[in-house]
């Protein structure tokens, strides 16, 4: 910003307090004080952008600092729950958590760049969390992903996770337990599953964890000390995580 429009606007401001403080200025002196001001701000609009831009670069900079705060306070439930799916390399240099809804037409639009992602790299420890924020649907996906997780194991877990990112149909009874059967696994056992309640509380977990991290949408990333929230591109993943074993 010009230092001239700073020096004003501060010493305006400076005089403006000090003078209403001790009670000597009057209403016309504010009056006038008010119509400079705003005869300088009109004649130097450039000011009001100068200072947004200022403004907008401190916000951002909080909320970076907020997000580091947050996971590190968060890290153990972020980074190592038992109860979240690993992929990619387990003893990866790099750990990318995202939080994924099956429904969600960013997250699928997320999947094959991700996956490209773990495996061009080959050195990225991947953690699923199942965030289901899009009704119904997503909430079925879900329970079945965590279920079949919870009866058959992580590889069970992946093929239905695969599946279920794909799947055009609606994910009704009907429609998962084809799915079971398709994959393998007897479907009766999958669906009685879904509501239970050491299911159910997988899910919640991550609600929670989502509310403490400021995070409502998807897909959501976290790596490192850094949050990302939204779609990003291959390009700007891989420079994430370039980013983050610079230590940036």
């Amino acid at each position: 910003m010009h230092r001239l429009a700073l020096g004003l606007i501060a010493g305006l401001a400076s005089f403006s307090a000090s003078a209403e403080e001790a009670g000597t200025m009057t209403e016309a002196e504010r009056t006038a004080l008010r119509e400079e001001v705003r005869a300088y701000l009109l004649e130097h609009p450039e000011v009001l952008i100068e200072a947004m831009d200022v403004l907008q670069q401190r916000e951002e900079e909080a909320a970076v600092l907020r997000d580091v705060q947050m996971v590190s306070t968060h890290a153990n439930a972020i980074f190592a729950n038992p109860n979240d799916w690993v992929g990619g390399n387990p003893n990866g240099d790099i750990t990318l958590v995202e939080f994924m809804d099956y429904r969600c037409g960013y997250c699928r639009k997320a999947y094959s760049e991700v996956e490209e992602l773990i495996e061009s790299d080959g050195n990225i420890r991947f953690v699923v969390k199942e965030f289901p924020i899009l009704g119904e649907a997503s909430m079925l996906s879900a329970q079945f992903a965590i279920a079949l997780r919870q009866l058959h194991g992580d590889e069970a877990y992946e093929k239905a996770h695969d599946a279920l990112i794909a799947l055009r149909g609606e994910p009704n009874t009907e429609t998962l337990s084809r799915l079971a059967e398709d994959l393998g696994y007897p479907a009766q056992p999958v669906l009685q599953r879904m509501g239970a309640p050491e299911v159910m509380a997988v899910i919640e977990a991550n609600y929670q964890l989502a509310q403490q991290m400021d995070i409502s949408g998807t897909p959501a990333f976290v790596m490192g000390d850094a949050v990302m929230r939204g779609y990003a591109p291959l390009d700007v993943m891989r420079d994430f995580v370039a980013d983050m074993r610079s230590g940036g």
